[in-house]
């Protein structure tokens, strides 16, 4: 006979982790920052799409202060959780308005949302760390800071950019020949 998952130990174990990936996020919702970092055993997000990555609970509290700096109303739309051996996988959109400064780029006053997937790793009830996956340039391009290559746009900005870039190619290739 079966033992039913959900009255299980690993069944507990997954509601478990389930309540806290939704406390977490709607920590963040809420600006709620000690509530989101006390979700963590060891705090640590992982942001594909730009390489950063933030480790300990200062570096995590800096990344809140930058990205709600610059996007002042950000949150999250959960659409669906999966659960894995040692995570939770969700899937949810990222809306926010680009009111404040992010690293160079002025703020633009456009807002974005962006379908995105997110691994919470976990060491039993405890998130070890977020790795967050997503299109950057489906949040650039309705910012206004990018365009599609095959808009009018688009190919006005590749007119533009290309002759610089075959130009700076060319130079380097001649250096490396001196």
């Amino acid at each position: 006979m079966s033992e039913d998952l959900s009255t299980s130990a690993g069944g507990r174990l997954r509601e478990r982790r389930e309540a806290v990936v939704r406390e977490h996020m709607e920590s963040e919702n809420e600006h709620d920052f000690d509530t989101t970092i006390g979700t963590f055993a060891h705090p640590r997000y992982e942001i594909i799409p730009t390489g950063d990555v933030y480790d300990g609970e200062a570096e995590v509290r800096r990344y809140f202060a930058e990205t709600r700096n610059a996007f002042p109303d950000q949150r999250n739309e959960l659409i669906a959780l999966h659960h894995a051996d040692d995570a939770v996988i969700v899937e949810f959109y990222l809306l926010g308005t680009h009111l404040g400064p992010l690293r160079s780029l002025p703020p633009t006053g456009r807002s974005f949302r962006c379908r995105m997937t997110a691994f919470f790793f976990f060491e039993d009830d405890r998130i070890v760390g977020e790795r967050v996956y997503f299109d950057q340039a489906t949040i650039l391009r309705q910012l206004g800071l990018a365009h599609d290559p095959s808009s009018l746009a688009g190919r006005a900005s590749l007119l533009a950019s290309h002759p610089v870039t075959i130009g700076r190619t060319v130079l380097n290739a001649l250096r490396s020949r001196l």
